[in-house]
């Protein structure tokens, strides 16, 4: 195999997150718009949350400026510890439980959702210290938290979510909207 050929390979090869995980979406987070969200499902019922492409922090080169997982006064997500094989002591999370909030430089806010019931298993601490992360690789080392659905629950999880071509078909017709002069 000559260089042409093996860089034309690693072109065309999928990335890990395609090739290990099921994108879903859940669009218009609690009716605000484009407020996107995206759980990739890996074949071990492991979830991990990110925001979708489409989220308007990702958008129009907003800076973040803070991240903060307190949610309220008596619960911060950065307290959340599990042990052992059943990951016992996580948070238990509803499908609309806020996992964070964010704030960008133009003082915009943003409350980034689990969208899935499931234990917490955790939150990336990470973009705490390089916020540039959540933009740079929303996908990867920038994700939100990883959540793992019960088991009996875990094939149901993804009713309420969108596949990836109904996402795009919403998002389709949401810029054809946005294009239409009023």
């Amino acid at each position: 195999m000559d260089g042409i050929e093996q860089k034309e390979t690693e072109e065309n090869a999928p990335s890990v997150i395609d090739r290990y995980y099921t994108r879903w979406y859940r669009a218009d987070m609690k009716g605000k718009p484009c407020e996107d969200h995206c759980i990739l499902q890996h074949s071990n019922r492991i979830c991990v949350v990110t925001l979708a492409e489409t989220h308007p922090i990702l958008q129009n080169g907003r800076t973040i400026k803070s991240i903060n997982y307190q949610i309220s006064n008596g619960c911060s997500r950065l307290n959340n510890k599990v042990s052992g094989k059943s990951k016992r002591g996580g948070q238990f999370l509803t499908d609309f439980a806020p996992l964070c909030r964010i704030t960008c430089t133009d003082e915009s806010e943003y409350t980034i959702y689990s969208c899935i019931r499931g234990r917490l298993l955790e939150v990336n601490e990470n973009i705490l210290e390089r916020p540039a992360l959540l933009l740079e690789k929303p996908f990867t080392e920038g994700y939100i938290a990883v959540i793992l659905p019960k088991f009996e629950e875990s094939k149901s999880i993804t009713e309420n979510l969108l596949s990836r071509e109904e996402f795009e078909s919403i998002i389709s017709k949401r810029n054809v909207a946005e294009s239409q002069p009023s």
